[in-house]
């Protein structure tokens, strides 16, 4: 009789115990403000709220600067422009062509092979692309913070998940003999580390600094992000790889690299690869919490509450920039210079970054007092249930008495 009143008060003492060290912080809770602070472009260039052009933008550049090079043709800038422009608006071949015009006037140029390779990799000729990118690379190795250097460490690794010449999404879910039996290569990250390794003291493989290196490729990544195809959802998927592995905490940034995997899902078609990357971004929360209770207790971050929030901020920033598209076909339809225009409105300014509406609320910090008022709340609650039991049970011993059981 007595037993079942011992655990039950053990029991009221654990939990009693347990409660202030569960509570009592959220060392674990990575927010999104955290990790913005660490990575401040990262969510914008995930939603597309940067500087960034419509396609009726590059339509006017292309006719801009095919006025301008009938009159002057030696501008060489002006086949760079003409070439991108034609790139964002998918005419790939006209852009290469382009690029081909302005390497008979003076070749071997860095910016020629850099646009040259992007062209080709957009075309979805990959082994071209290589090739004009390793001539950037050998011209100017350190243009553009080096970002040729991992535009061509991601092209070798679309390469490398290839099933029959053809690119399956999503990339990590796609395996080689050489991972199984070499490095072991499960994603993005997993790549850079291996090319970028060097041998170590005892002629093993090893990369010196693995943060500082994630960096670098984050910053390539992000780079390739703004000047080409921010919604490819190959760098997506590799921005999302790198993040879920970087940075001063544990985890990496989860919460960053879980919408990169869900705008992903935004990018395909196909049923099956959204579900992959849906899967993708719900493991990438792992360790992430949010609140209960009142924001006094914790349980795991789901994707739909990440997702709820990641919602309003693609809202948000599609808002910002239909306001910037107003402005393009304003300046377009009154016959102004755009590239003025656009220069004077927006290139002073710093890219706004957004108040973006983190709804997922952190775990509250518990003081003392309150700790100790919860606490003998729940030894209240547990004592009162073993009192309840004892009386049950020593009822239930009297009958048996009486009955001369």
């Amino acid at each position: 009789m007595f037993k079942t009143f011992r655990v039950l008060l053990i029991v009221c003492l654990i939990v009693q115990l347990a409660v202030g060290p569960i509570w009592a912080c959220a060392w674990d809770y990575d927010t999104l403000t955290m990790e913005r602070l660490e990575f401040p472009d990262a969510l914008e260039l995930i939603t597309g709220k940067f500087l960034r052009h419509s396609s009726e933008f590059y339509e006017w550049r292309i006719q801009d600067r095919k006025q301008k090079l009938e009159q002057d043709p030696s501008v060489l800038a002006y086949y760079d422009d003409l070439a991108v422009a034609y790139d964002k608006t998918g005419q790939h071949q006209m852009a290469i062509e382009t690029m081909q015009a302005k390497n008979a006037i003076e070749p071997n140029l860095y910016e020629t092979e850099a646009n040259l390779g992007t062209f080709y990799i957009h075309a979805g000729q990959l082994e071209q692309g290589i090739e004009h990118i390793n001539k950037a690379i050998a011209i100017n190795p350190e243009a553009h913070f080096g970002r040729e250097i991992y535009q061509q460490d991601l092209v070798n690794y679309v390469r490398l998940r290839q099933k029959d010449g053809k690119t399956v999404l999503p990339l990590q879910n796609q395996f080689s003999e050489e991972d199984i039996f070499d490095w072991p290569v499960l994603n993005f990250k997993d790549y850079i580390l291996k090319v970028h390794a060097v041998p170590d003291s005892d002629s093993e493989p090893a990369v010196e600094n693995i943060n500082e290196e994630l960096r670098k490729a984050l910053k390539g990544i992000q780079g390739m992000m703004r000047f080409g195809h921010y919604d490819s959802p190959i760098l997506l998927e590799a921005l999302g790889d790198i993040l879920s592995n970087i940075g001063e905490r544990a985890y990496g940034s989860q919460q960053l690299a879980a919408r990169a995997y869900l705008k992903a899902s935004y990018e395909v078609e196909d049923e099956e690869v959204k579900q992959a990357y849906r899967k993708l971004a719900e493991e990438s929360l792992s360790m992430q919490l949010e609140s209960t209770l009142g924001g006094y207790g914790r349980q795991e971050l789901s994707l739909d509450t990440l997702e709820k929030s990641f919602q309003q901020e693609l809202a948000e920033a599609k808002a910002w920039h239909d306001n910037l598209h107003q402005d393009e076909l304003q300046w377009i339809e009154t016959g102004q210079d755009v590239d003025a225009a656009f220069a004077q409105k927006y290139y002073d300014e710093v890219t706004p970054l957004g108040d973006y509406a983190n709804k997922i609320e952190a775990p509250k910090s518990i003081r003392m007092l309150e700790l100790f008022f919860v606490s003998m709340i729940f030894f209240i609650i547990l004592s009162g249930i073993a009192l309840v039991i004892l009386g049950i049970r020593k009822s239930k011993y009297k009958e048996d008495i009486f009955k001369g059981k």
